[in-house]
């Protein structure tokens, strides 16, 4: 695994989800115990007119991928989260040790960002 097939792999299993996930919940919340807060965004999502359902989609979508970008920021350096001077360094273990954010190559923000 790369940089970029890191990234991809993040968008589609973590980002992707995460926001088909939300809209779901939304549509018809999980368990047979649903909160009231829950239940009461459920019943105001579900009488959204389909545009309106897909504004609030494109927001949750949004916020899902700030999120993500944020992150891999703060890995790579570029958004910092202390006063020490650190950084992180994320690797991936298989055959060989693969740095996924090499300080010298593409950030993985970036990396997300083009790829969306």
């Amino acid at each position: 695994m790369n940089s970029e097939d890191f990234v991809e792999a993040l968008r589609r299993h973590v980002g992707d989800a995460a926001v088909e996930d939300m809209i779901a919940n939304l549509k018809q919340p999980p368990s047979r115990r649903v909160p009231p807060a829950e239940r009461a965004r459920s019943d105001w999502y579900n009488a959204l007119s389909p545009e309106d359902a897909k504004h609030v989609n494109s927001v949750i979508a949004t916020a899902v991928h700030e999120a993500m970008f944020g992150v891999l920021a703060v890995l790579d350096g570029a958004r910092t989260i202390d006063d020490e001077g650190g950084r992180f360094e994320l690797a991936y273990l298989a055959d060989q040790r693969v740095i996924l954010n090499d300080p010298q190559a593409i950030g993985l923000h970036d990396l997300l960002n083009a790829s969306s």
